[in-house]
C-alpha cells in the first residue's frame, strides 16, 4: 500500500510541474503581449473543415515540444561529446530531486472511517486493526529538509557551466562564466535568508514549517524580509529577466546554450520554467504557509482571536486534505504568475549592477535580517506569557487579512474573466502629445 501511494505521490508531483512548465511557456507568450499591447500567439492553428481552433495560443506550446524532437541534434566538432550531453541532464535533474521533499498537503490519515476527523496536534497513530495509516503528503519525508534543498539547488548551476565550457564557443563560456559568479553572489544571500525562517519556526522540515505557520502566522509576516530577499534570489536562480545575464541574447547570442539545439535545448528551456515551479512551491511552502489556509485546521473551521472562539466548526478529514492540496498548488500557480509578470515588467541589469545587488544589497540586507530577528526571538522568550498572548492575537489578526485577501482576490478573478475589457487610447511623453495637438500624423504613402 506504501508502495501504491509513493508512486501516487511521484505522479501528482512530476506531472504537476510538468503540465505547469508547459503552460508557463504559454504564459509568457499570452501575458507579454497583454503587457505590450500585442496580439500574442495565435499562429498555431487546429484546421477541422473550415472550422479553426486556436485555443487561446496554447497549441504553441504543443507545436514547440513537436518541433524538438525534430530538430537536427547539433554538435560542434570540437566540443568536449561527453561533457556537451551531460550538461542538459545535469540541469534539469535537480529540479526533479527538489520535490522529493517538498509537502503538498498534511498528513492523510486513511482508514475505513470515511467520516474520520484528524486530531487538530500530534499525528494520527497507525493501528493494524482500525486500517488506520498515516501517509505523509510528500514523496521522501526527509528530517533535513532544508539542508537538501540547500544542497540541491545550486547544482542546477553546474549544467549551466560545462554547458558552457564544453561547447567551444567563446559566447558559451562567456555565459558560464557569468552563471557560475551570479550564483556566489545570490546563493549567500538565499542561505541567509533562511536562516531566519529556521530560528522563527525551530525546525528545518519544511511540512513542520508549514504546521507553525498554519497555527500562528504566514511566514511573510514574521519573515518580510527574508521572503523579498529569497524571491529575488530565487528570480536570480531561474536566470530569467531581470536576472538572464548567462544567457543575455542581446549580448551573447544565447549564452551558455548558444550551440545547442534539438532536444537538448529543449532540456535547458523546460528546465528553467520547472525551476520557476519549484522555486514558487519553496517560497509557498516557507513564506506562504503551505497548504494551509486561514482558520482552517485538520478538526475544521475555528476562527478565534486569542482566547476567544468565534466559530468552531468540524470538517471531514477528506475534505480537509483535498482542500489544502488545492490551496498548495493554487498558491504555486499564483507564484509562478507573479514571476512571470516580473519578467515582463523589468529591464536587464548590467552585469556590475547585478553583482552590486548581491553582494552590496542582499547579503547585508540577510545578515540585517538574521541579526534582528534574533533580538526579537530573546525579547519575546523573555517577555513572559503577555507577550506570548499578545503575539498569538497578532497571528490571529494576520490569518484574517489572509482570508479577506483571498476572498478578494478570487472575486477580482472571476468578474475579470467574466467582465468585457475596455481599450483605452492613452498618450505617452510629450512628443505624442504634442503631435495630437497638431492634429495626428499623418501617414505618407510606402515608397520603394
Amino acid at each position: 500500500m506504501l508502495l501504491v501511494w509513493s508512486v501516487i505521490k511521484i505522479l501528482v508531483m512530476i506531472g504537476f510541474v510538468f503540465n505547469v512548465a508547459a503552460l508557463l511557456t504559454w504564459v509568457d507568450r499570452r501575458q507579454s503581449a497583454m503587457i505590450q499591447d500585442r496580439i500574442g500567439p495565435n499562429r498555431a492553428v487546429l484546421k477541422i473543415g473550415k472550422f479553426e481552433l486556436r485555443v487561446a495560443g496554447l497549441l504553441h506550446t504543443a507545436a514547440d515540444g513537436v518541433k524538438f524532437f525534430f530538430k537536427e541534434d547539433f554538435m560542434p566538432p570540437n566540443a568536449d561529446k561527453l561533457l556537451f550531453s551531460l550538461a542538459p541532464i545535469l540541469a534539469m535533474t535537480p529540479v526533479l530531486a527538489l520535490l522529493a521533499v517538498i509537502p503538498f498537503g498534511d498528513v492523510l490519515c486513511t482508514g475505513r472511517d470515511l467520516v474520520m476527523i484528524a486530531p487538530r496536534f500530534g499525528m494520527c497513530v497507525a493501528n493494524a486493526k482500525s486500517g488506520v495509516q498515516p501517509i505523509d503528503m510528500m514523496v521522501a519525508p526527509l528530517n533535513v529538509g532544508l539542508l537538501y534543498v540547500f544542497a540541491l539547488a545550486g547544482q542546477g548551476i553546474v549544467g549551466a557551466a560545462i554547458a558552457g565550457w564544453s561547447s567551444d564557443n567563446k559566447f558559451s563560456l562567456m555565459g558560464a562564466l557569468r552563471a557560475a559568479s551570479q550564483m556566489v553572489s545570490y546563493e549567500v544571500a538565499m542561505g541567509l535568508s533562511l536562516i531566519g525562517a529556521m530560528m522563527i519556526y525551530s525546525t528545518i522540515r519544511l511540512d513542520e514549517m508549514v504546521r507553525w505557520q498554519a497555527e500562528n502566522s504566514w511566514g511573510i509576516f514574521v519573515q518580510p524580509v527574508a521572503f523579498f530577499l529569497f524571491f529575488t534570489a530565487a528570480v536570480a536562480e531561474n536566470k530569467r529577466i531581470p536576472f538572464d545575464l548567462p544567457e543575455a541574447e542581446s549580448e551573447l547570442v544565447s549564452g551558455y546554450f548558444t550551440e545547442y539545439s534539438g532536444m537538448k535545448f529543449g532540456m535547458f528551456y523546460f528546465a528553467e520554467y520547472m525551476e520557476v515551479c519549484t522555486s514558487s512551491m519553496l517560497l509557498v511552502t516557507i513564506f506562504l504557509g503551505g497548504w494551509s489556509l486561514p482558520f482552517i485546521h485538520r478538526d475544521g473551521l475555528s476562527i478565534s482571536f486569542g482566547d476567544a472562539v468565534l466559530v468552531q466548526q468540524p470538517l471531514l478529514h477528506y475534505g480537509v486534505e483535498i482542500l489544502g492540496v488545492l490551496a498548495f498548488f493554487g498558491k504555486t500557480l499564483v507564484v509562478c504568475w507573479f514571476q512571470a509578470f516580473v519578467r515582463w515588467s523589468l529591464p536587464r541589469f548590467r552585469y556590475d549592477q547585478l553583482m552590486n545587488l548581491g553582494w552590496k544589497a542582499l547579503l547585508p540586507a540577510a545578515l540585517a535580517n538574521l541579526f534582528v530577528t534574533g533580538i526579537v526571538l530573546l525579547l519575546v522568550d523573555n517577555g513572559g506569557p503577555q507577550v506570548a498572548a499578545a503575539f498569538k492575537v497578532l497571528g490571529d489578526v494576520s490569518q484574517a487579512v489572509v482570508a479577506i485577501a483571498i476572498t478578494t482576490g478570487v472575486v477580482m478573478l472571476v468578474v475579470g474573466m467574466f467582465g468585457r475589457r475596455k481599450h483605452r487610447q492613452s498618450l505617452v511623453g510629450s512628443s505624442a502629445k504634442y503631435a495630437e495637438e497638431l492634429g495626428g500624423v499623418k501617414e505618407t504613402p510606402m515608397q520603394a
